[in-house]
């Protein structure tokens, strides 16, 4: 028995069809957001990492049902080619996008960290991407995008 769900999905209000046990993840995807990936099926990856009024959340795990009435911002939603977020720009500048399949989420956790905190420690930025895996990289890198991102934004880059 399928029910409407009433979001704002990067600025659009929506009006999605969803069956009662649908995964937010698989909502999304189905109506274009593919920037929202499937990893790990347990909220452990990071690569279905949206944010959800304004809080980084994993899409795996959460119904879609629980997104009713919610603002939610995906990767798709940050930036353009032309014009990337601060965030996006530093990540290609310090030149940890390799294969590509975390980033998304790892820009949005950053995103989330960067809209509370504008000058984060290194330990903050740490545990702000602690559960969001890479398998290409070391961290260090994603760490000194977050910095360089961090100044950008405050005006300072």
């Amino acid at each position: 028995m399928s029910q409407i769900l009433h979001v704002t999905i990067n600025g659009l209000q929506k009006k999605l069809s969803i069956e009662p046990d649908e995964l937010l993840l698989d909502v999304l995807r189905r109506d274009g957001y593919k920037g929202v990936k499937r990893g790990c099926k347990e909220g452990a990856c990071g690569t279905c990492t949206i944010l959800l009024n304004g809080k980084a959340v994993k899409s795996c795990i959460m119904l879609a049902a629980q997104a009713e009435g919610g603002e939610i911002i995906t990767i798709e939603g940050i930036g353009t080619r032309e014009k990337p977020h601060p965030i996006q720009q530093a990540f290609v500048d310090e030149g940890v996008v390799q294969c590509g399949y975390c980033i998304p989420g790892m820009i949005l956790a950053a995103k989330n960290l960067l809209d509370n905190n504008p000058n984060p420690t290194e330990g903050e930025i740490k545990f702000a991407l602690d559960g969001n895996l890479c398998r290409c990289t070391g961290y260090s890198g994603q760490i000194k995008a977050v910095l360089a991102a961090a100044e950008a934004i405050r005006g300072e880059k």
